[in-house]
């Protein structure tokens, strides 16, 4: 038995087609998001989102280290599109400064999830605590069905 299946098979690295779930990969241009080999994309397409659903809410989180919640925007677009975008700035540079390492990503992401229709999009709510963003969405209460009793004849 191989190792790989259970390194790889965790449930949040599926690559299953999820309809819900937009990655913003295939037009970068269509976006106004420069395309380069610099690197400024993939602080954009490395944006990592964990979507959890319970019994009240969907409840989005999204790890934004180095980012400050006036950096970031969550709106519902479209028809139930729940964004999630914003902009790591780049430090600014002095003539004196000499830099060895250049790491941290910087540039422009989005992410994007169409929301299912029990989502109440107008009570969306978002709070940002040490770097993870958590967007909260409550949920339609299911309505249990008006259960009848039928006398039986007989």
């Amino acid at each position: 038995m191989s190792l790989i299946p259970r390194i790889f098979g965790d449930r949040r690295s599926s690559s299953k087609f999820d309809p819900f779930s937009m990655d913003m990969f295939d037009s970068f241009k269509e976006l106004g998001f420069p395309v380069s080999n610099s690197g400024e994309i993939s602080a954009f397409a490395n944006t990592r989102v964990d979507w959890k659903e319970t019994p009240e809410a969907h409840v989005f989180k999204a790890d934004l280290p180095g980012i400050k919640k006036e950096e970031v925007k969550v709106e519902i677009v479209e028809d139930r599109v729940l964004q999630i975008s914003g902009e790591r700035n780049v430090e600014k540079e002095d003539k004196n400064d000499k830099w060895h390492r250049v790491e941290r990503r910087s540039g422009k992401f989005m992410r994007r999830f169409r929301l299912p229709e029990n989502a109440k999009i107008d009570q969306v709510k978002a709070s940002m605590e040490n770097g993870v963003l958590t967007v909260t969405v409550p949920k339609e209460e299911m309505k249990k069905p008006d259960v009848k009793s039928i006398e039986i004849s007989g």
